[in-house]
């Protein structure tokens, strides 16, 4: 696994997860639980990872959509 996004942004996650499913690139969202935790302070981000075989066609999905990820 290999992250590909790391935000405290909600809705760029769930967003992101939908893209890449779309074009048939299985995503994993880590952190959930402990930034429900954290109520709306937005201090704990949360990370969305895909398989290493992936990583470079989200990235290249992530980089088109202008979404901000991890290099």
């Amino acid at each position: 696994m290999k992250e590909l996004l790391r935000t405290t942004n909600p809705t760029i996650i769930p967003y992101a997860k939908a893209l890449l499913e779309g074009e048939g690139i299985e995503a994993f969202e880590l952190d959930v639980h402990i930034s429900a935790l954290q109520g709306s302070i937005g201090i704990l981000p949360r990370r969305l990872m895909v398989r290493e075989r992936d990583h470079f066609r989200a990235a290249a999905i992530m980089r088109e959509l202008d979404i901000p990820f991890e290099s």
